[in-house]
């Protein structure tokens, strides 16, 4: 009995783990609502991460109009329009292992922020999309605001055709950031340039943002494992 025990809690183990909420991650999206996420645009989190606890409230909480003109789940997925502010964690991180899906469409652009930074980024990479001269060629998942610095350019074209979910990988340990779009490596340990002031340090822990710019995203599966140091 003790050994048909044992095989159960390792086969939902594996299950898990393939299907579902990776072992040791946790999920940042629920699939029902937006419960844990507030709005910003591309602010510099230095501006707003000490302010006094009830301003910072009721920039939260005042985001949340923005929120829920653009923003919605149907099914299980995390939608935006392709306007409005940035979906914005409640939650601040240091060294991670970031993973989720998204889905986009023609023409759109958006990427992830890393604690308040820009960006990993995400776009339309074919040349219809008008936005090769930009670098979209190379695809997607690279430090973009890093250009033209290392990381800001992928290290290979891994982007699926319209339609098919792809899967980004972020790993981020003090300021150097790898990433893996669809199980490939795009970037590989690239320092994280400060938008803001490109000689300057990036703050040890801030939010995950996910961008909106002009084009319909879709999001699913976005699990989160902190690294301790």
């Amino acid at each position: 009995m003790k050994f048909q025990l044992l095989l159960l809690i390792v086969f939902l183990s594996l299950f898990q783990s393939s299907y579902g909420q990776p072992n040791g991650f946790r999920n940042l999206f629920n699939g029902a609502d937006l419960t844990g996420w507030w709005g910003l645009s591309t602010e510099n989190p230095a501006s707003w991460i000490n302010l006094p606890k009830s301003e910072l409230a009721k920039k939260q909480k005042d985001s949340l109009l923005d929120i829920q003109k653009h923003w919605r789940v149907e099914e299980g997925i995390l939608i935006n329009d392709g306007h409005g502010l940035y979906l914005t964690t409640l939650d601040h991180f240091s060294d991670f292992i970031l993973l989720l899906d998204y889905k986009t469409v023609a023409k759109a652009d958006s990427g992830v922020y890393l604690r308040g930074y820009p960006q990993v980024q995400i776009w339309d990479t074919t040349e219809s999309g008008g936005k090769w001269r930009f670098g979209a060629k190379a695809g997607s998942g690279g430090l973009w605001n890093n250009r033209p610095k290392e990381g800001w350019s992928p290290l290979v074209h891994a982007d699926l055709p319209f339609g098919e979910w792809n899967g980004l990988k972020i790993q981020m340990i003090g300021d150097t950031v790898s990433v893996w779009l669809n199980e490939k490596l795009v970037v590989d340990q690239s320092t994280l340039l400060n938008y803001w002031k490109k000689s300057g340090p990036i703050l040890p822990s801030g939010p995950i943002q996910l961008q909106t710019h002009g084009g319909e995203i879709r999001w699913r599966n976005i699990f989160i494992k902190e690294i301790e140091s």
